[in-house]
């Protein structure tokens, strides 16, 4: 009548050996043929192996030998500078770092760098008091005010300034603008001989203040072409928001503008800071180039490192080249200085890191 209990026992075995074949085939290493129909759990396939040699290794491979090359021409160009520093150092029979005068190419050596960089910085400062706020006047004026058809035209004007050469600046500031700057320099002895800087009998031209209107002017294209650009990345909610709580125009651009873009224009400054300590043939052509320290800007003096290696590498003897180089040297460090100063006031600001990130 009923199932037999044998025949039962025979089909369990069947059932539960076929159940261990297929669970010994899934976990070993054969694959079932239906797996290849079915997706894996989750959905999609799954992501493609990476390749060992790619487009994306090699870029990172290229952006990573490009920075690391940066470094090795510093390190190089550092070596090279103190190698050949070094000798002419040694042979100095003055103080090099205080010493005011430069006579390198006697048969006993005497030279200083005190002359030298106390004009550079100088000069450099100068022209960095007269650009930047015209500068950044300009920059405010192409992006918040001028009109698209006035803006853009003014804006390629002033990206030309960079374009033209430094020997073109100085034939310009000794020919032509040394003359107004003669006047200019007489008038301010008249009226404000009182004040150190603008005393003294002349005679009056070839003046630190020659040089730093010069050299302003130089500056002037590359920290407005950065500012604008800053300037012109501000958020546009920003600038809404300080409008709709009833800021004025320049109220707007105070609390919302130039909070935002202080970490760009210090970055455009200190650029432009750059390319005033390294200049050469400009200042070679409007400096006095007199080996004293003075804080009088309209008489008739002043040099700097660059200036000073201009005209003086062609008669230099050996140990003269070397002190040539030495003084490089020292450019080269406050240059350096310079930009890890610069770099280390932009990342003190939390807004620039995250927009770096």
């Amino acid at each position: 009548m009923g199932d037999n209990p044998s025949s039962r026992s025979e089909n369990a075995t069947a059932s539960d050996s076929g159940v261990t074949g297929r669970h010994t085939r899934g976990a070993g290493t054969g694959v079932s043929p239906s797996s290849h129909d079915e997706p894996p759990f989750g959905g999609g396939g799954a992501l493609p192996k990476k390749t060992r040699f790619g487009m994306e290794a090699g870029f990172k491979g290229l952006s990573v030998a490009a920075g690391a090359m940066v470094l090795v021409i510093i390190v190089a160009i550092a070596i090279f500078l103190i190698s050949k520093a070094v000798p002419a150092i040694r042979a100095d029979n003055e103080n090099f770092l205080t010493f005011n005068q430069w006579f390198p190419n006697e048969t006993e050596p005497r030279f200083g760098i005190a002359v030298l960089a106390f004009g550079t910085v100088l000069t450099s400062i100068i022209a960095l008091l007269v650009a930047v706020p015209i500068a950044l006047g300009i920059a405010l004026f192409l992006s918040h005010y001028a009109p698209k058809r006035l803006a853009t035209p003014l804006g390629f004007v002033i990206d030309l300034l960079a374009a033209v050469p430094s020997v073109v600046f100085g034939l310009w500031g000794r020919d032509v603008f040394m003359e107004p700057v003669r006047e200019f320099s007489g008038w301010l002895n008249k009226y404000f001989s009182w004040i150190p800087i603008f005393g003294g009998d002349g005679p009056f031209g070839r003046s630190v203040l020659l040089g730093s209107l010069v050299l302003a002017i130089m500056v002037l294209p590359i920290v407005t072409s950065l500012s604008r650009e800053v300037f012109r990345q501000t958020p546009g909610m920003n600038e809404e928001a300080a409008l709709a709580l009833g800021a004025t125009k320049w109220e707007m651009i105070r609390t919302a503008v130039l909070p935002y873009g202080k970490p760009g224009v210090i970055a455009a400054v200190m650029l432009g800071l750059g390319r005033a300590l390294g200049e050469t043939i400009a200042l070679a052509m409007t400096l006095g180039i007199v080996f004293n320290i003075s804080f009088n800007i309209i008489e008739n003096g002043g040099n700097s490192i660059a200036a000073n290696i201009a005209n003086a590498f062609g008669e230099a003897n050996e140990t003269g080249r070397g002190a040539l180089i030495a003084s490089g040297l020292v450019l080269f460090a406050i240059t350096l200085v310079v930009n890890m100063a610069a770099r280390a006031i932009i990342y003190r600001r939390r807004e620039f890191r995250d927009s770096a990130a």
